[in-house]
């Protein structure tokens, strides 16, 4: 049997870990801006700022046309590996470098778990796409990832569950786990104490998503264990991407920096 290597994004992950401790990954979900050119824009401003990985996709309707065009610009502009964050199986265009090649591990149907990942499978395959392996784990309050993916939603107060799913994802053969509380969640991050249960559990990088709006935030989270943070709706709501996404990135390399 052959030996399964990592591709030139996920070597890029590890490779940027260790120089710089930390990372910071930038989402864009076009739906939730006026128009492509502004998506666009605003991705670009993002990277210029200093964010090492750009995500586009979201929870529902990234597809098609729209996502084929938006990633077209993007990667024209920037000068990071451009992944997809996907809804559902058609959330995939050749334009991309990568894909986060996700099972929803605290999901109710079993679609998300493995029948999703089976169908886009070939797709992934014949575009040459590269599959990043990740467990994603969905902590209440959720939001439109939580409903859409019919999560069993991890309760913020039990750090173990998260940690006990997030150990079983990496037993299960994925390569990098995520924890969101889904887009702009009305409650805090995911808590610090399950940041460090999950980091203590698993040894493949870690990602936190969800509800990151400022610096003290993405510090905190990289101290308590995190290898990643991932920001949308910060970008989104932005007056001054570069302004607002450079902030973040300070405070997640000067934390970061303390590793090394």
């Amino acid at each position: 049997m052959s030996e399964i290597r990592m591709g030139k994004v996920e070597n890029y992950i590890h490779e940027k870990l260790a120089s710089d401790g930390a990372m910071l990954f930038a989402l864009i979900d076009p739906l939730d801006h006026k128009d492509v050119e502004s998506a666009a824009r605003r991705a670009k401003e993002a990277c210029e700022a200093g964010a090492d990985l750009l995500l586009i996709g979201g929870s529902m309707g990234v597809q098609g046309s729209l996502l084929d065009d938006l990633a077209k610009r993007v990667k024209e502009s920037v000068n990071v590996p451009l992944v997809l964050f996907p809804g559902n199986i058609s959330t995939l265009t050749t334009y991309a470098d990568a894909v986060y090649y996700m099972s929803l591990r605290n999901s109710r149907n079993p679609y998300w778990i493995t029948q999703a990942q089976m169908l886009a499978a070939y797709t992934v395959k014949k575009t040459g796409i590269e599959p990043l392996p990740v467990g994603y784990i969905v902590v209440e309050p959720g939001g439109t990832v939580g409903w859409v993916g019919e999560a069993n939603l991890v309760p913020r107060d039990k750090p173990m569950i998260a940690a006990a799913l997030a150990l079983g994802a990496q037993y299960a053969g994925c390569r990098i786990v995520i924890t969101d509380t889904g887009s702009a969640p009305a409650e805090c991050p995911v808590p610090l104490d399950m940041v460090a249960a999950v980091r203590a559990s698993i040894d493949v990088p870690y990602i936190v998503a969800g509800g990151i709006r400022k610096p003290e935030q993405a510090r905190d989270i990289v101290k308590a264990g995190a290898d990643a943070i991932q920001v949308g709706t910060a970008i989104e709501q932005a007056g001054d991407v570069k302004k607002t996404v450079g902030a973040l990135v300070k405070a997640v390399k000067e934390e970061g920096r303390k590793r090394r």
